[in-house]
């Protein structure tokens, strides 16, 4: 099975296919959480859907807040 959009499409709002794949992630898991709070059924899979949104030039990872946090260290 091909990816639909074209990964070159995907390319083109986000620089490259390492961080593609951690804002569609991290976009994916916003959706699900929200429909979980909300009791909504999806019709599609969050992955799907943040990967149309990427393709849409809805996302890119300007909107993404991709800074990891560090746990504080146990004493």
């Amino acid at each position: 099975m091909m990816l639909y959009p074209a990964m070159s499409k995907l390319i083109s709002y986000i620089p490259n296919r390492y961080m593609l794949v951690n804002v569609v992630a991290r976009r994916a898991r916003q959706i699900a959480e929200d429909a979980e709070e909300n009791c909504v059924k999806l019709e599609e899979k969050p992955v799907t859907l943040s990967i149309h949104e990427v393709a849409d030039g809805k996302l890119d990872a300007s909107h993404m807040d991709l800074t990891i946090e560090e746990e504080p260290e146990k004493v």
